[in-house]
């Protein structure tokens, strides 16, 4: 308790010091170093001038840093490039009365977070034909590589696969000693559990049994646990939720021939992948890409293309293992997240682009934060314990549009008094360049 009032006393004479004092390059980097000396961490940050070609400020910004989600803005360029205005939402082919099908990465079928327009249900529902779920196309791990194998019963760490639905996640709605579960194709899965002070669902970390605890006070909540994936569980799924009958092929099939199903807008997944820092949906699009690229949904497709290609000219080479950022061996430096934002606003019109980012004061992961009377933080957030950085675009009182990486890693101190000082910094920023 002492260790966390001492670091807030030192944010809180900073920022009061801070508040008086110039916004030079020198005098932000003095900042820096305090704040670095203060609560023992590591501080990256670059403000670039897009428009002038000229960087403004740059400490430690060559230096390697863990980026958490800020690696979904490479997730994003990455579907930018690949995916056009539409996802591909199915790969069929018809052969006499059968009609096989592979999952092509698309989160939406089924996910309540995004809008959907039921494209992948109708056909698939409609479809004269036998149905064939062929799953041949996904040697992928379920989990990414440096992810944290216990947060398997977190919503935020759905597993990958080639045909997700309801977002490989499970929805229990309890109320007293009764549970409730969508899909109810679960309903038999679900155990009771003892009496605790607080109710929980806890699945088992290798298979789909639920063990539901009440609470002592009776309360409807709901929990959103993943559920665990299989080529075969997705066909008893789909023909649960389709009322059909939907067979898994066993063997590998051919696709030479197979035609694409394109499902809904990729803006209406960037969006919320971007505000609301929807993992989930950033490990399927880079799924996604690699089917685009290749007949295999492999994310390390869609990652070594880019690092050839599009990336190929970044100051530093990125670390890059998922597609979220939850894994810890991401690594990304704060210059190649400038130049990389500089990239997608040279894809993207502006118009387009800053209603898909969070959005400081109103929309996202910043919507509580950078409060003005018109927003000025356009950027994605990216937070692990002991990290948190923020990324993206600053729009100063004069008007000038600068690209910004804050990155701060290998704190012990709260993430709260972390975000207060770069809401000063950026404050500041946003009052005099």
């Amino acid at each position: 308790m002492q260790h966390t009032v001492r670091h807030f006393f030192l944010v809180m004479i900073g920022a009061a010091l801070y508040a008086c004092s110039p916004v030079s390059p020198r005098a932000l980097q003095k900042t820096f170093r305090q704040t670095e000396a203060a609560l023992q961490e590591h501080v990256g940050f670059v403000l670039y001038d897009p428009l002038k070609k000229e960087k403004l400020v740059d400490y430690n910004g060559s230096t390697y840093f863990t980026p958490a989600s800020n690696t979904k803005i490479f997730t994003f360029f990455t579907s930018l490039k690949l995916l056009g205005d539409s996802i591909p939402a199915l790969k069929y082919t018809v052969r006499g009365d059968s009609l096989i099908f592979w999952g092509t990465g698309d989160p939406s079928f089924l996910y309540p977070w995004v809008y959907t327009d039921g494209t992948v249900y109708t056909y698939l529902k409609g479809a004269p034909q036998q149905l064939y779920f062929a799953a041949d196309n996904f040697p992928t791990a379920f989990y990414g590589p440096g992810w944290a194998w216990d947060d398997y019963n977190d919503y935020y760490a759905s597993e990958r696969s080639a045909l997700p639905i309801y977002g490989n996640l499970a929805a229990f709605t309890t109320a007293g000693s009764t549970a409730q579960v969508v899909p109810p194709f679960f309903r038999t899965s679900i155990l009771p559990g003892i009496i605790q002070k607080k109710p929980a669902v806890i699945r088992d970390l290798d298979r789909n049994q639920f063990v539901y605890h009440p609470g002592v006070q009776a309360s409807t909540k709901t929990f959103t646990i993943p559920y665990k994936t299989s080529p075969i569980l997705t066909a008893q799924l789909l023909g649960d939720t389709l009322k059909r009958v939907v067979t898994l092929l066993e063997k590998p099939v051919a696709r030479l021939g197979a035609q694409t199903l394109k499902g809904i807008p990729t803006d209406s997944l960037y969006r919320v992948m971007m505000q609301d820092s929807d993992n989930f949906i950033a490990e399927q699009l880079l799924l996604a890409c690699a089917g685009v690229l290749s007949d295999t949904l492999q994310p390390e497709i869609a990652i070594d293309y880019m690092k050839k290609h599009d990336l190929r000219d970044l100051a530093d080479v990125p670390v890059w293992k998922d597609g979220s950022g939850l894994s810890r061996y991401n690594l990304f430096t704060p210059r190649s997240i400038v130049q990389l934002w500089e990239k997608i606003y040279h894809t993207v019109p502006r118009e387009r682009l800053f209603p898909l980012l969070a959005i400081g004061g109103s929309k996202g992961t910043i919507r509580n934060y950078f409060k003005g009377d018109a927003p000025y933080i356009y950027g994605k957030t990216g937070t692990l314990s002991n990290n948190h950085c923020l990324s993206g675009f600053l729009v100063a009182k004069s008007g000038r549009l600068l690209i910004f990486s804050f990155m701060h890693n290998n704190y012990t101190a709260s993430t709260a008094i972390i975000r207060q000082h770069m809401q000063e910094t950026l404050k500041k920023i946003h009052e005099n360049y």
